[in-house]
């Protein structure tokens, strides 16, 4: 089970940290992803990271902008979000796939658990 919190309403130029925390489960061997869906638009990779090895990888769009992370002790993946833009605008979902390499997919069909969504808006 994924439980994402931390979405708001923020200034562009902002920051947010997004987190979720996986139950139920030893996420070793997991890799983590987030993604984003604004209205109209399908939903789009952001970041995602591979649990055991540390691997990240990053849309181009938010590169240098935001930093996946986690917690092990807490079971707990963080999106930090800085110098937000009004495109970032968005409904952000974690998402949890079973891997057994280093890699962590970059589409939403690879990813087999998903958390409910936090909405994160930014205006200009």
């Amino acid at each position: 089970q994924l439980q994402a919190s931390g979405g708001g309403l923020v200034q562009a130029g902002d920051s947010l940290r997004l987190s979720c925390v996986a139950s139920g489960g030893t996420f070793s061997y997991y890799a983590m992803g987030w993604f984003r869906q604004a209205p109209g638009k399908e939903r789009a990779f952001v970041t995602a990271i591979n649990w055991s090895s540390g691997n990240t990888y990053y849309a181009d769009s938010v590169k240098g902008r935001f930093t996946i992370s986690v917690d092990n002790a807490k079971n707990t993946v963080y999106l930090q979000m800085n110098s937000l833009k009004p495109e970032d605008t968005a409904v952000y979902y974690c998402a949890a796939d079973l891997v057994y390499n280093d890699y962590a997919p970059k589409t939403p069909r690879e990813y087999d658990y998903w958390g409910q969504g936090t909405l994160v808006t930014v205006s200009s």
